[in-house]
């Protein structure tokens, strides 16, 4: 128990560092690709996203879609890749390959699709390489450029309310 408060301390630590040394430079690209970081326990809909990326007309194979789950053996084949608190070592380190290769991608958009605050989310957001990056929360709004500030069971309003920033922004 002890160990696993120090494991979130020194994982804390490096998010802090991630986002000290951030530089929030939003590009003025068209967006192509889209990334999605999900919590399972909150949302789990895989397909209402991309059906919402074929709706925006965007229809890069590169687009992905992350679960995240708190059961360790959870296994369910509809997610790309889903991750647990195990893939998650000291001071920031990833432990699956997967996850990895998803954080050296460059991707247009990450959406942080998550309300309930997450460490090992979190983590993943700051590591991210992504050029815009949008969530839910407002528990720590140094992670985001643009806090669409609703429950995740509303899917209707996030589609709404991110294609009219896309819009915006001059992304779409």
């Amino acid at each position: 128990m002890i160990l696993k408060v120090f494991k979130e301390k020194s994982n804390q630590k490096y998010v802090n560092k991630l986002l000290a040394a951030r530089k929030a430079a939003v590009s003025n690209d068209k967006v192509k690709t889209i990334a999605v970081l999900l919590n399972v326990d909150e949302f789990d809909n895989f397909d209402e996203f991309r059906s919402y990326f074929k709706d925006l007309k965007l229809s890069s194979p590169k687009h992905k879609i992350i679960a995240f789950t708190t059961d360790d053996k959870f296994a369910d084949s509809k997610w790309e890749i889903y991750i647990s608190p195990k893939d998650f070592g000291w001071k920031g380190k990833i432990n699956n390959v997967d996850l990895k290769a998803f954080l050296e991608e460059d991707y247009d958009v990450l959406i942080s699709y998550y309300k309930k605050e997450s460490l090992h989310l979190n983590l993943i957001t700051a590591s991210s390489k992504a050029n815009l990056k949008v969530g839910l929360s407002r528990v720590d709004e140094r992670l985001y450029d643009l806090i669409i500030d609703i429950k995740p069971s509303n899917i209707g309003v996030f589609k709404k309310e991110f294609k009219k920033y896309l819009n915006i922004l001059n992304k779409l």
